[in-house]
Parts: structure tokens; sequence; C-alpha cells
């Protein structure tokens, strides 16, 4: 089983700074690409910014310049710093992984299995004016 645990949500001022973390942790052989969405109230879950295993980034307009997305592989484990905050940014931000490969072993032999998709329980951003 994995597990994705984010931190680092909070109350901010506008104009100010906030850095997400995203720890994956369980049975992990590799992870792909993976993904902050956030969730604003009354509206729909939407995608923010991606990254590959590779750490190439993508970002939606409205946060380019502002977000920066990394990863660390070896820790499993990637961030979020988001600077110039503004009310709009106020939301549950949620990591994904939603394609996660895990070890097993059957018979002595190790295989991979199908990859999985996982979801953290997102942390809550609070931009005041």
């Amino acid at each position: 089983q994995v597990q994705l645990v984010e931190s680092g949500g909070g109350l901010v001022q506008a104009g100010g700074s906030l850095r997400l973390s995203c720890a994956a942790s369980g049975s992990i052989f590799s992870i792909d690409a993976m993904g902050w969405y956030r969730q604003a109230p009354g509206k729909q879950r939407e995608l923010v910014a991606a990254i590959t295993s590779g750490g190439s980034t993508n970002y939606v307009d409205s946060v380019k310049g502002r977000f920066t997305f990394s990863r660390d592989n070896a820790k499993n484990t990637v961030y979020l710093q988001m600077n110039s905050l503004n009310p709009e940014y106020t939301a549950v931000y949620y990591c994904n992984a939603p394609r996660v490969f895990a070890p097993a072993k059957a018979m002595g032999v190790m295989t991979i299995l199908p990859p999985l998709d996982y979801w953290g329980q997102g942390t809550q951003v609070t931009v005041s004016s």
C-alpha cells in the first residue's frame, strides 16, 4: 500500500509564499509523472502543475511564474513552491501520483505490479487579502 501525505499548507497574507510537500511512502518501485491539483469552494478540482519523472514541468497559465514544482526521486517527495500568492489561490491542494509502480515477489521471482493511482488527503491553503 502506498500513501501520499501533503504538508505545508496554512494561512498566508496576499503576496506571501508557501511551500507544499507531498511525500510518498510504502512499497514503491517507481513513480511516473505527478501533479498538484486544487479545489476551491464550489469549484471543480483542477490541475495546476505537473512534473515528469525526469523533472520536466508544466503549469496552468494562472500560476506560471509564481509556482515552481520540483521533485526528489530519492525521497519520493515532490514540492510546490508558491510565491506571490493572492486570495484567488485559496483552495485545498491535492497531490496526485497516477502511476505508481510497486514491486512484488511471486514464487521467489520479483515482478513489478501494474501501476496504481494515488491521491493525498489534501492541505488547505488560505490567502487573506
